[in-house]
């Protein structure tokens, strides 16, 4: 079985936990991850930080509660999966995120394993492998 690849990953959600938890779990996977507690901190980190081979974003953060983040994150990093995390997801939601180019909507709560799985199937699938 070979090793699954390095990724350079984004995690962005205000709440501090589930930034951790995603964060330890996808290090010990041995990606590359980096943090952001809101929409500014996120196009700071792509801007700053980027290229990102997987964003996993959180649907409703304090500055941005739509999906004007995502777009704004597909047309700054085309090349980047996008996960999407939501507590919040209506049929609206998932269809306008994945329309977006969304890779998967995930809702909360979610197993960390399993969306840690999820960033590696996100890579795998845009990269064609």
């Amino acid at each position: 079985m070979k090793n699954p690849p390095r990724l350079r990953v984004l995690v962005v959600d205000d709440e501090a936990l589930i930034r951790w938890s995603l964060s330890e779990t996808l290090s010990e996977s041995g990606h590359q991850v980096q943090e952001a507690a809101d929409g500014a901190a996120a196009l700071r980190a792509l801007d700053e930080h980027g290229p990102f081979d997987v964003i996993v974003l959180d649907y409703r953060l304090p500055d941005s509660n739509d999906l004007h983040l995502l777009a704004s994150i597909r047309r700054l990093a085309p090349q980047a999966a996008v996960v999407m995390m939501t507590a919040y997801g209506t049929p609206e939601v998932t269809s306008g995120a994945l329309a977006l180019g969304a890779y998967r909507v995930v809702p909360k709560p979610f197993e960390i394993r399993d969306l840690a799985a999820l960033v590696t199937r996100a890579h795998d699938d845009r990269a064609g492998t």
